[in-house]
């Protein structure tokens, strides 16, 4: 595979994590940046590429992140890099509202053709999946004439107004940040790991809870969309039940309300099909589509049946940036990039590699309650030995010794318990073989401690 810069594919540690270039900069960034400002991993970065990131120090760190799935493809992508260099040499901006271009409606007919559904379709492309988020949200009132939106526990759909109030978890998210948008109504998730009924039916058991809270405590007539993440992003790699979505889309249909699939991170082969409904052929009226879609630039979409997607009025959505050229030509090369080296399939293989490790992981170690996930998403839940109680603190330890070995892993879970897995779809076997070596390793000392 020809992905990203020609560096090394090979954990190397030269100084300590965080070496003292890094320190010097931390220094430098908490003097300029704001302290509300998180970090996953205290070291600055001089390039990436493949599997790994080379810090200032000259460390090479395996990436278990991919910038939370959005280097899909890899840093700087062979690709990529080509149509964003020919893009900026061109031109860098007009506004497709003012002056439109072709790269713009590429993008839309590439989205068309790839997103699930027999029907006619159309796309309009924004920034960011919250911008994304609160578009289909619009789009979805103006075409029911519905005020109310259906979302879910545990739930994350971005840091704005209207989708801090659909996000589930307060601590970072939405803390001192309300009053939040009305008519938001969030419902119960089919969370196996810890649902309290009958572990056989639960799909059933769920979609029997949430219809009923819509029509005695909202009125179905009233809802214009429900909004749900195909396998949970932020809320820790919740994987619903076999039956959960389609029985959802069912309901929604036979009631007139939208379903939504909010494939932010779980887009573009992360889950070992394109889109993560794809395994149960479920055909969303609307998509919401970021993170992986343009090699890293920002760039977001909602693409959807096309008799919703004209109901709202002219000039009614778009932006000054959305579809902004640049970022156009990188999500062609990305587009390409996974078409042409298989990535879908390279994701279901690295799942395979990551499920063997991690149901090792879990009856070799106690405090591993759950693992779940699919393709190159998937993560680990870890509780009390003994217990369903959340164990925050084996989580912490265990980040923080595979940082130390060059290591970057990622955190979430409503309850911060748990540890995702984000590895770039291009990254070698060898590499994330090592990478879950040392995880094993970590887990290990955290569980004897």
């Amino acid at each position: 595979m020809t992905s990203g810069p020609h560096i090394p594919q090979e954990r190397r540690l030269v100084t300590a994590i965080p070496g003292p270039k890094s320190q010097e900069m931390l220094v430098r960034r908490s003097e300029a940046a704001s302290t509300s400002l998180g970090m996953a991993i205290p070291v600055f970065v001089a390039k990436a590429g493949g599997g790994v990131i080379i810090d200032i120090d000259g460390n090479s760190i395996i990436d278990m992140a991919a910038g939370i799935a959005t280097v899909n493809v890899g840093n700087s992508a062979d690709r990529v890099v080509k149509n964003v260099m020919e893009q900026v040499q061109a031109f860098t901006h007009t506004c497709f509202t003012v002056a439109p271009y072709s790269g713009y409606v590429e993008v839309c007919e590439a989205l068309n053709r790839l997103t699930p559904g027999s029907f006619k379709k159309k796309s309009v492309l924004v920034n960011s999946g919250a911008e994304a988020v609160e578009n289909a949200v619009k789009i979805a009132r103006a075409f029911t004439k519905r005020p109310a939106v259906v979302v879910f526990e545990h739930a994350y759909h971005g840091r704005t107004n209207l989708t801090m109030a659909m996000t589930a978890k307060n601590i970072p998210y939405k803390e001192g940040f309300g009053p939040f948008a009305p008519e938001i109504y969030r419902m119960p998730m089919a969370y196996p790991f810890r649902w309290v009924g009958d572990q056989e039916n639960i799909a059933q058991e769920a979609l029997e809870m949430v219809t009923h809270k819509i029509e005695k405590e909202i009125g179905a007539h009233n809802v214009a969309a429900i909004v749900i993440e195909p396998i949970q992003g932020e809320g820790g790699f919740v994987v619903p039940p076999i039956g959960f979505l389609p029985g959802l889309a069912a309901y929604a249909k036979a009631h007139g309300i939208l379903f939504c699939a909010d494939e932010v991170q779980t887009g573009f082969g992360r889950t070992g099909d394109f889109f993560a409904v794809n395994q149960e052929n479920v055909e969303p009226d609307i998509m919401i589509i970021a993170k992986g879609i343009a090699g890293g630039l920002p760039l977001a979409a909602v693409t959807g049946r096309a008799d919703v997607m004209d109901s709202a009025v002219p000039s009614g959505v778009g932006g000054t940036f959305g579809g902004n050229p640049v970022a156009c030509a990188a999500a062609l090369g990305t587009i390409a990039t996974i078409e042409e080296e298989g990535l879908v399939a390279k994701a279901k293989a690295m799942g395979e590699i990551i499920s063997k490790a991690l149901e090792s992981m879990k009856s070799k170690y106690a405090i591993v309650g759950d693992v779940r996930g699919r393709g190159a998403m998937q993560a680990l839940e870890f509780v009390i030995p003994g217990t369903m109680e959340p164990n925050t603190q084996a989580m912490v330890d265990i980040v923080k010794y595979c940082q130390q070995k060059g290591v970057l892993l990622l955190t979430a879970g409503t309850y911060s318990n748990v540890i995702r897995l984000l590895p770039p779809l291009v990254m070698p076997d060898h590499l994330l073989i090592e990478a879950l070596e040392i995880l094993d390793e970590g887990i290990a000392a955290s569980n004897a401690g």
